[in-house]
Parts: C-alpha cells; structure tokens; sequence
C-alpha cells in the first residue's frame, strides 16, 4: 500500500455551545488505506464527517487534503477537490426514479470534467453506476421510484452518488446499517475494489466485524476525544476500548 498521506486532521476541536463534541483529535489517512472509526453512540463520529467535508466548521484545528489546508472552504469546493461522503440518514428524491437521483452528482463539475460526456450520455452513465454497486442491468429497479426501493438499494444508491463524484477519498457513513448480513457480504467487494483503485476511505461503523474484514486502521472516540488508534485487534484489546464499550465495574 501507498503511505502517501492524502487527509491530515491536526487538533481539531468542535464545540456546539457549552459541548466539547470533537475534542483536540489529530490522525491520518494513506493513499488506497482503509481507515475505520469506531466508538460508542454519541462519540463524535459523525461530527468528525462533518467537520472534514465542512457541513459544520471548526472551532480550532486544521484538516489539510494532499498536502493544502481544507478547513476554510465550503462543502462545494472540498467535493471538487476530490472528497465525496455518504449520509448516514438516505434522503433520495423520492419521487423520482432511482437512476435519475444520480443527475445532480453526474452534473457537478468534477464528474463532468472528469467523465465528459454529453447531456444523453448522463443516463448511461447513471445506469451503468448503478449496476456497479449491484442494481441489476436487465431489471427495472433502477427505474423505479427511489421511494419505494428497500433499504438495500437506497444503501446503494447512495454509495453510487458518492463514486461519481470520482473521487480520491471517500467517506462512508454507516454503509451497513439496516442490512442484512447478505447484503453487506455483496457491498464489501465493491468496497474492496474502490480501495484497489486507489481511492482512500474513512468508514464510520457500528458493524464492527464487517468493518474489520477491510480496515487496515482503525481509530476509536469516546465523548468526542480519540482514544485508541492501531490495528484492529490491539485496538479491541485496549483497556480503554474495552471501558468505552462494556463500561466500568461501579
């Protein structure tokens, strides 16, 4: 693998009123690496999301993106230079149908550049995603209203959006929530060729041994601050992972 350092966070902090909700954490991510964050319910993780792709800006800290600082520009611009993010919470256009939910990503001007193209070709393309992440070609799902799909394919979708921005860092929030165990076997492979093309991924997971079989890193919060950072296991093994999951004997 690469250890070309592509996303650096440097002592970064949020705080929302009188709540330290991201507290002095710094860590890193390779070029092609796989980095998992972990950690409790209300540890941080998603306003970590939030603070690299600037949905939420910093209260301190600086985040740089190979190698240039990130943190004072809109979310607009950090997806144009290359960092799409899934949302933990899918909100498609419902009424539309699936494939036409990729239009605005497909018409964003990174994917344009990137993949040219002429106005008819954008359904194509749309289709041809779709079926990268597991919509099947010859089926009219990727026709239907995304409001009516199943939770699977709107995971998908979802995941389609972001790989057509073409980026070289992806963020996945919670991929694999409300999955079953078949349909997260069938995402894990797509994951692993994203990675063999490169791309570099922060994955935030409750589904700690589908995450494991993919992360080469991993970090855990704990009421906003980083507590441990390693490999899978030593990090499992760490007293103070231990804690933060199972809690202290009173």
């Amino acid at each position: 693998m690469n250890q070309a350092k592509i996303l650096e966070a440097i002592n970064i902090n949020k705080n929302f009123g009188g709540v330290q909700a991201v507290k002095n954490i710094s860590f890193e991510v390779n070029k092609g690496e796989l980095l998992g964050v972990i950690g409790p319910n209300g540890s941080g993780k998603t306003t970590l999301v939030n603070l690299i792709t600037q949905f939420v800006r910093l209260s301190s800290g600086s985040i740089k993106f190979k190698g240039k600082k990130i943190d004072h520009l809109p979310p607009h611009k950090i997806i144009g230079l290359g960092i799409s993010r899934t949302f933990q919470m899918v909100r498609p256009f419902y009424k539309l149908p699936a494939y036409k939910n990729m239009i605005i990503p497909l018409y964003s001007p990174r994917a344009k550049s990137l993949l040219g193209g002429k106005y008819g070709d954008r359904d194509a393309m749309a289709l041809d995603l779709l079926e990268e992440v597991g919509f099947e070609r010859d089926s009219f799902v990727a026709y239907k209203p995304a409001g009516v799909l199943p939770q699977g394919y709107l995971k998908r979708l979802e995941l389609a959006k972001a790989m057509s921005l073409q980026p070289d860092l992806m963020i996945l929030d919670e991929l694999f929530s409300g999955l079953s165990l078949a349909e997260v076997a069938s995402i894990l492979p797509i994951v692993e060729k994203l990675l063999q093309k490169g791309i570099s991924i922060i994955m935030i997971e409750h589904r700690l041994k589908e995450l494991f079989k993919i992360a080469d890193r991993v970090i855990v919060l704990n009421y906003g601050e980083k507590i441990a950072d390693g490999y899978a296991q030593e990090v499992m093994e760490s007293e103070a992972v231990k804690n933060a999951y199972l809690g202290t004997e009173a």
